[in-house]
């Protein structure tokens, strides 16, 4: 499993890819937060708060990780290397969580430059280190998870076509409802909008960000998260019968 990990890494980064990925989460970021004018603005808002941050990140992730993954099996297929990738002494499972790794790793390395931003409040706080760290750890602890399950859907829906952007469409598609759409459901159900609403991402990402790490929140994620490897590991089985 290392050495798909590695290739996978290798692919990223030998290539404008990895990069590219890196340089737009950032820049979106950093012109979100610190210079366009909005409610996003950290400098307009009065407050040492990294709240925006974790508003929009999620936002920005469900574009840029299917950007990432559209090509995990995908790309395989449209160069007919699947079957060959399929016969390595490895258990498709190894082969999954490889790819998944990989995806994952780079999305991480992606937002470890933002813990500057948390440096930066810390400093601007009055007084100096009037921060919410608890808060603001468990945000970043909840995006993981929350990069974690937007990966493992993206390497799923990399399986269903050899054509990229449909991987892609589908895999926004599936992130944008995971995240939000059972909170637009919870609208239009009266009684029920609490249980439809703690079915999808936004509820136990914002739960995390409260800086208690609640185990249903660990446990929704890492469901989700092993669902979508499951569905991409029957799908891979499903191909080399």
């Amino acid at each position: 499993m290392k050495s798909i990990v590695l290739r996978e890494i290798k692919s990223f980064f030998g290539s404008p890819i990895g990069y590219l990925v890196i340089a737009i989460f950032l820049l979106l970021n950093g012109l979100f937060l610190w210079v366009f004018q909005g409610e996003y603005n950290i400098l307009n808002s009065g407050f040492a708060d990294m709240t925006p941050f974790f508003t929009i990140a999620p936002w920005i992730l469900i574009f840029l990780i299917p950007a990432v993954t559209m090509r995990s099996f995908s790309d395989e297929k449209k160069q007919g290397t699947i079957e060959l990738l399929l016969t390595k002494p490895l258990s498709i499972w190894q082969i999954v969580n490889g790819k998944f790794l990989g995806a994952f790793l780079l999305i991480v390395i992606a937002i470890i430059p933002t813990l500057v931003y948390a440096y930066i409040l810390y400093g601007l706080g009055l007084p100096e280190g009037n921060i919410d760290l608890g808060s603001t750890l468990g945000s970043y602890f909840g995006l993981l998870f929350l990069i974690a399950a937007y990966s493992a859907i993206g390497i799923f829906t990399s399986t269903i076509s050899e054509n990229q952007i449909v991987a892609f469409i589908i895999a926004v598609f599936l992130c944008f409802f995971f995240y939000f759409g059972f909170d637009g459901i919870s609208t239009l159900i009266a009684g029920f909008e609490d249980l439809i609403a703690s079915l999808g991402m936004k509820n136990h990402f914002q739960s995390m960000g409260r800086g208690v790490i609640d185990t249903r929140d660990v446990i929704y994620f890492v469901s989700i998260t092993a669902l979508f490897l499951s569905f991409t590991v029957f799908k891979l089985k499903s191909l080399k019968s």
